[in-house]
C-alpha cells in the first residue's frame, strides 16, 4: 500500500476533514418502490406495488397513498492517466511527473473509496491502451496506482493522450466522473475533439503536470547533462542560464497555458495545473470544489 500511504499522508497534512465532502459520491433520485430513505407520499396509480401503500395515511386521507423513497446511487470515478515516457521525466520542482500523476489520481481515488464509490482506470500511450474495471476499497485503488507508476518508464512509447481518450470513449460505457491526468502543454484540435466527445457522456476533470524548464537549470547545479526523454538527445548546455532565453521561454509557456485554459473553458471542463506535491493537494481541492458548483451539461 506504498502509493496510497503517501496519498493519505499528504491529505492528513492538508485538512483532510475539510474536503471529505468535496467529492459527494451519492446522488438522490426519487422513485417509487423500495429504496433506502423515505421521502414522501403520493397518490396511488395503476402499476404501483401494493407493498408500498401506506395504509394508515390512506385511511386518514381516504385516498390510496404510496410511499416514495430516495434511492442512493454511487458514482464511478474513472482515472485516465497518460503513461507515455514523457511522464517519467522530472519537472521544475525536481519531482518525477509520474509521482505527481499518482498523487493526483490517488487523492481523487482515495476520496472516492472513502465514500464507498467505485474507481476504474484507463491508461496508456501511443502504442497501447488499457482499462481496469471499477472496484472498491483501498487495495483495489493501490493496485491501480501501482499500475500507473510501474508502466510509466523512460523506455515506454511516446505519450498520446488523444489515443488514450479515444480508447476510454470506446471502452467505458457507463457514466463516470472522469479525471484526466497528463502533461499536455497544448490542446490540439484532435485532443479537443476527443475531450468534447467524452463530455457528452462523462463529467470530465483535467489536471496537467508541469514540465522542466531547461533554461532555468544552472550549469553548476550538479544535475549533469540534461537529456530530452522523448528524443533521447542531450539538451545543449548553452541554453542553461541564459536570461534572455529564459524570458522568451517563460513567455511561450504562459501563452500555451493561457490557450490551454481557454480551450478547456470552452469545452466546459474543470481544470487545474500542478508543479509539486503541495500544489497538487491544493489543486485537487480547487478542482473538486469547482466541480461541485459547475453547470452540468
Amino acid at each position: 500500500m506504498a502509493h496510497l500511504t503517501r496519498v493519505k499522508s499528504r491529505l492528513s497534512i492538508h485538512a483532510h476533514r475539510k474536503v471529505r465532502g468535496l467529492l459527494q459520491g451519492e446522488y438522490a433520485a426519487v422513485q417509487t418502490g423500495r429504496g433506502i430513505d423515505f421521502n414522501d407520499l403520493r397518490e396511488y396509480v395503476r402499476g404501483d406495488d401494493v407493498k408500498d401503500i401506506d395504509w394508515k395515511a390512506s385511511a386518514r386521507t381516504r385516498s390510496l397513498l404510496v410511499k416514495r423513497y430516495v434511492a442512493e446511487r454511487k458514482h464511478t470515478i474513472l482515472l485516465c492517466v497518460s503513461t507515455g515516457r514523457s511522464m517519467a521525466a522530472m519537472n521544475d520542482a525536481r519531482v518525477a511527473k509520474r509521482d505527481l500523476a499518482v498523487l493526483v489520481a490517488g487523492m481523487v481515488g482515495y476520496l472516492a473509496v472513502e465514500h464507498k464509490d467505485l474507481v476504474a482506470l484507463v491508461h496508456g500511450h501511443a502504442a497501447d491502451q488499457h482499462v481496469r474495471p471499477p472496484g472498491g476499497g483501498e487495495l483495489h485503488l493501490e493496485r491501480l496506482l501501482a499500475e500507473v507508476h510501474d508502466t510509466t518508464t523512460p523506455d515506454a512509447p511516446a505519450a498520446d493522450l488523444t489515443a488514450v481518450l479515444r480508447y476510454a470513449a470506446r471502452a467505458v460505457r457507463r457514466r463516470t466522473i472522469l479525471l484526466v491526468v497528463a502533461d499536455e502543454r497544448e490542446i490540439s484540435r484532435d485532443l479537443a475533439d476527443a475531450l468534447k466527445r467524452l463530455t457528452v457522456q462523462h463529467e470530465v476533470l483535467f489536471v496537467t503536470i508541469g514540465d522542466l524548464d531547461p533554461t532555468s537549470v544552472p550549469e553548476d547545479d550538479g544535475a549533469g547533462r540534461l537529456v530530452d526523454i522523448d528524443s533521447g538527445s542531450a539538451v545543449p548546455d548553452w541554453i542553461r542560464g541564459d536570461t534572455v532565453l529564459q524570458e522568451e521561454y517563460a513567455a511561450l509557456v504562459r501563452a500555451e497555458e493561457a490557450d490551454r485554459r481557454r480551450r478547456l473553458d470552452q469545452l466546459g471542463i474543470v481544470h487545474e495545473h500542478v508543479h509539486d506535491g503541495d500544489s497538487a493537494v491544493a489543486a485537487v481541492f480547487r478542482l473538486l470544489e469547482r466541480h461541485r458548483h459547475a453547470v452540468r451539461r
